[in-house]
């Protein structure tokens, strides 16, 4: 069975050039050719292109292909070993840029309108964990108060975020004294920090009524990232976010028609 150029160009979606370029290169050439002195393939040149086609799509070179071609047993099997590990480095740097990518964006959809150099500036350690702000506007897209919190963040200048930042590392500085001092959570001084952190909220983003701070002390709880927006990392203590959470609670109760809210309530927008 004899096949022409075309026919093979077409079922083996490649190129009448890159069959004619294989030809010239040593890799294929044609078994016979018609009386017009057209290229004809037979089956054993397919099984030959479809060797050929498997290295190409795993990255060999020609050259490569061709010496794999010219003694398989000696050469295919360390060549594909090492195909094998370049590949394993291709695909981790390709994760690699994938999570960049995820980051950038992320950044963009968290409404901080500064340059990477600014974020980096004004933000610290807090920047590297902005993750948590893109699940906050895909979860809470709906709320009023997300969407003012977003339009708000974007509408912030440098001076802004340098001054909102200076804000919230002072109040964490007091905090970690309070827990670090064994300050009760449902105490003078903690419930005061959880009522300078709702006033801080509501001056830099979006109103924020009590329950709606009991549930943003909540997710501190069931998502590591939405806290460590509040405190780094670096700083956490065992236990600090509970601590918070309960000087958040507590610190509601004692508002006019504070009460604790069942689960149902927490997260109901």
């Amino acid at each position: 069975m004899s096949y022409s150029v075309g026919q093979v160009s077409a079922f083996a979606g490649v190129t009448v050039r890159t069959l004619h370029h294989y030809d010239k290169a040593g890799l294929l050439s044609p078994s016979g050719r018609s009386r017009a002195g057209y290229r004809l393939y037979n089956d054993a040149d397919l099984a030959l292109l479809q060797q050929i086609l498997f290295y190409r799509e795993l990255g060999f070179s020609l050259g490569e292909i061709a010496a794999i071609l010219k003694d398989p047993q000696a050469n295919a099997l360390e060549q594909l070993r090492s195909r094998q590990r370049r590949l394993s480095e291709e695909i981790d740097r390709l994760r690699q840029l994938a999570e960049v990518a995820e980051r950038a964006i992320e950044v963009q959809q968290t409404g901080v309108s500064l340059t990477p150099q600014e974020r980096f500036e004004v933000f610290g350690e807090i920047e590297f964990d902005l993750s948590y702000a893109t699940r906050a506007e895909l979860k809470w897209a709906h709320t009023e108060g997300q969407r003012e919190s977003m339009a708000r963040a974007a509408a912030h200048t440098k001076e802004d975020w340098r001054q909102l930042m200076g804000e919230a590392t002072a109040w964490r500085a007091e905090l970690l004294a309070a827990f670090d001092d064994g300050e009760p959570s449902d105490g003078e001084r903690a419930m005061d920090l959880a009522e300078e952190h709702r006033l801080h909220i509501s001056r830099w983003f979006t109103s924020c009524p009590p329950d709606m701070h009991r549930r943003i002390a909540d997710d501190f709880l069931v998502d590591p990232r939405a806290f460590a927006l509040v405190v780094p990392l670096s700083r956490q203590r065992p236990g600090l976010a509970g601590y918070v959470c309960k000087a958040v609670h507590a610190n509601a109760a004692r508002h006019p028609g504070g009460r604790t809210e069942s689960r149902e309530d927490r997260w109901g927008f």
